[in-house]
């Protein structure tokens, strides 16, 4: 593995899954791995869970952490060949990845969608750019259409809590005052298709996630239908793909709740983080034992750990 970008950066998402968990019960295991090297942690856009679990997982591994907010803290880049820098944009990406490969043995980058051009949020310009111009390895902490780590530690999360063999796994959209990326429900989507699962979606007609990704997946119109039988409700919201950006609707329709957990087989929910409480979902679906947005959470730590624990191991 030389970089991860995307959930095809794992061979084996099964044995992923158990190396994760066995790195959950000894997150310490291999603490001398990363000595004397440095992971360097750029954010473009705001974190909590994934900024405090990135850097808890280099701790685990004896490597050390730098930070940098590119919002307040840095000249602002310019990704674009060609051009000329008559503007605001102070510094080429060029120079700036070739000064972090110095800087740092591993890079990690947090860069969501603009929701104002798809074809340009869909080209990743900042990752791919890192990627391309960096002399070290880059992990995606989310971008404009992926976010792997999330997606890793909720396939851990999901073998975990799984009760039956194979599973019926939902992915219900969720309303949200604000337009949201698509990426959490990217990576989740393509995540499930590599498990034995029985997978559905449903979602309000008009927010179809990218049918390059959802292929040949089921999708459900009725909520309430798709929620049937369910073991595990993953909610999210994400904007239209189609109206690219969007909102179509934001009433509070689909809102996950208590009663429509009850149409569930004893499912367990569970949600990415941050959550609109009784937008989303209510305090009685949140606050009760089904929920599993704190261990999903958790599992964010391992699921990076063994991301860098590859790619150290990779050199």
């Amino acid at each position: 593995m030389k970089h991860y970008l995307n959930l095809d950066a794992i061979p084996d998402l099964q044995s992923a899954i158990d190396e994760v968990i066995d790195l959950k019960n000894d997150p310490y295991a291999a603490e001398d791995l990363g000595r004397q090297k440095t992971l360097g942690m750029l954010f473009f856009n705001p974190s909590l869970r994934t900024r405090l679990s990135t850097q808890k997982a280099a701790q685990h591994l004896g490597l050390k952490t730098m930070i940098m907010n590119f919002s307040n803290e840095a000249w602002a880049l310019e990704f674009e060949d060609g051009t000329k820098m008559n503007g605001l944009r102070s510094e080429h990406i060029k120079e700036a990845a070739a000064v972090v490969s110095q800087y740092c043995d591993i890079v990690a980058i947090r860069a969501f969608a603009s929701l104002s051009n798809k074809e340009k949020d869909e080209e990743e310009q900042v990752l791919k750019c890192f990627a391309r111009y960096t002399s070290i390895p880059v992990i995606n902490m989310e971008s404009a259409t992926a976010h792997p780590l999330q997606a890793l530690a909720d396939a851990v999360t999901i073998k975990e809590q799984l009760f039956t063999k194979r599973p019926k796994i939902v992915l219900t959209w969720a309303p949200h005052p604000r337009a949201l990326p698509h990426a959490v429900g990217n990576s989740f989507t393509k995540m499930v298709q590599k498990l034995d699962a029985e997978f559905v979606i449903t979602q309000p007609k008009g927010y179809e996630l990218n049918p390059k990704i959802t292929k040949n997946i089921p999708l459900i119109y009725n909520q309430e239908k798709a929620l049937e039988g369910a073991d595990f409700v993953y909610a999210k919201n994400w904007c239209s793909y189609n109206d690219y950006g969007k909102i179509l609707r934001s009433d509070e329709e689909w809102m996950i709740t208590a009663e429509k957990m009850k149409l569930t087989n004893g499912a367990k929910f569970m949600h990415c983080l941050p959550i609109r409480r009784n937008i989303v979902a209510t305090d009685d679906v949140l606050d009760d034992s089904c929920s599993l947005v704190i261990e999903q959470a958790n599992n964010r730590t391992y699921a990076a750990q063994w991301v860098l624990k590859k790619l150290i191991e990779n050199g």
